[in-house]
């Protein structure tokens, strides 16, 4: 299986290349890593400008020897592409897996949007430099080479949530996509939300979009992923994330299910969008 892995966002981790190609050639020895020359460019905050992204992506999305994309690392920018990408996209792009998260959620949410390929929110590959990041990236290595189940998020395959199509997205990036055409049709899906480096006053002020947005409206549900790296309120902010969620949910008008196995943690799990 030929990997295409690029950087659709900030600044690559070309350090990440070496750990992660050793680790593949013995754990996954039917893999081919294919590394694009644009995960070593730079500009300002950017691996590489916009139109240096775009056709990275587009190469690789159009190349009918690639399988799959694998994104090196999240950060931001992907949606500067997407007005150039999406009317581009041919046959090929049809038939491959897109996987990473982040904000690589923008481009996973407008292919599911469009039902272009198969979007997978799940480890990328600079994520094994992690304390245990081989077993981090092996769940998205597994996915995608032999659909190993054993790396999904398991609350998949369990309870309210079982059979029912699912989507995961970091919080800022869903409600940045809120209100533009690049936001799938989430009806029916049960939507898994993760984020970082947020204080609780964001993250509620989030919550209230997500509820409020016309275009969520008939989800069938909402799990809760990990916070990472909350920026403290002053004073205090005083109530727990669950609290929130289950608060928003209600005035939603659809169930809180409790928490999932997603986020910028070494736990981190794969989500196919739709049915797994």
């Amino acid at each position: 299986m030929k990997i295409g892995v690029l950087a659709a966002s900030s600044v690559a981790s070309p350090d990440a290349i070496a750990p992660v190609s050793g680790f593949a050639a013995v754990a996954f020895p039917e893999v081919d890593l294919q590394f694009h020359p644009q995960v070593y460019a730079k500009a300002g905050h950017f691996a590489g400008s916009d139109e240096v992204r775009a056709d990275a992506f587009l190469e690789f999305a159009n190349d009918p020897g690639i399988d799959a994309i694998w994104f090196l690392r999240g950060g931001y920018g992907s949606n500067r592409l997407l007005t150039t990408v999406m009317p581009r996209l041919g046959p090929a792009a049809r038939n491959k897996t897109y996987l990473g998260y982040s904000d690589v959620g923008f481009l996973l949410g407008a292919l599911y949007a469009r039902r272009i390929g198969r979007s997978v929110h799940g480890p990328m590959a600079s994520e094994i430099r992690r304390q245990k990041g081989d077993q981090t990236v092996a769940r998205s290595l597994g996915w995608l080479a032999r659909k190993d189940r054993t790396g999904l998020e398991p609350g998949l395959d369990a309870g309210p949530s079982k059979g029912r199509p699912a989507a995961a997205f970091n919080l800022s990036i869903l409600t940045a996509m809120i209100g533009t055409p690049w936001l799938p049709d989430l009806a029916d899906h049960v939507l898994l939300i993760e984020d970082v480096g947020e204080p609780m006053y964001r993250f509620d002020r989030m919550l209230w979009q997500l509820a409020h947005a016309p275009q969520l409206k008939g989800i069938a549900g909402i799990r809760l992923g990990a916070l990472t790296d909350i920026v403290a309120n002053d004073p205090p902010w005083g109530e727990e994330p669950e609290a929130m969620v289950t608060r928003w949910c209600a005035e939603m008008g659809v169930p809180y299910l409790g928490r999932a196995e997603i986020g910028h943690t070494q736990a981190n799990r794969v989500v196919p969008f739709g049915i797994a």
